[in-house]
């Protein structure tokens, strides 16, 4: 009762084939056909106007001006207030130590204390 392949090709199969394709493209384009009328009868819904960002800007504007800004600080005073201004270290006796003028002079102290330091080392090893 088993029917077997043959040599050659099935006909018969083809033309089922062939018209279940037919079938298929049939109705995709009626339905095609059936959608494009539906559509041209829908009214389309007029786009928003722009005027939505320009009051969203507005707010974001309004939101801006209530918050708190924040506090400056006043700019320094000039080397020469400063200098006025400034107290002096005193000694235990009560007597004003001189005043050292910039970052040079500091580092030119600093590298003379290291060699003296320097020395030191090398005496008592």
């Amino acid at each position: 009762n088993i029917k077997l392949g043959g040599l050659g090709p099935d006909y018969e199969a083809i033309k089922e084939k062939k018209e279940k394709l037919k079938q298929l493209k049939e109705y995709a384009k009626q339905i095609k056909e059936h959608n494009m009328k539906n559509i041209a009868s829908v009214q389309r819904l007029p786009t928003k106007p722009q005027t939505v960002s320009s009051v969203s800007r507005q707010r974001a504007l309004e939101y801006a001006k209530k918050i708190p800004r924040p506090k400056t600080f006043k700019a320094r005073q000039s080397d020469e207030e400063a200098k006025q201004k400034r107290i002096l270290p005193r000694t235990l006796n009560g007597e004003s130590l001189p005043q050292i003028a910039s970052l040079e002079t500091l580092q030119n102290r600093h590298e003379k204390e290291k060699q003296i330091v320097a020395a030191f080392r090398t005496f008592h090893i």
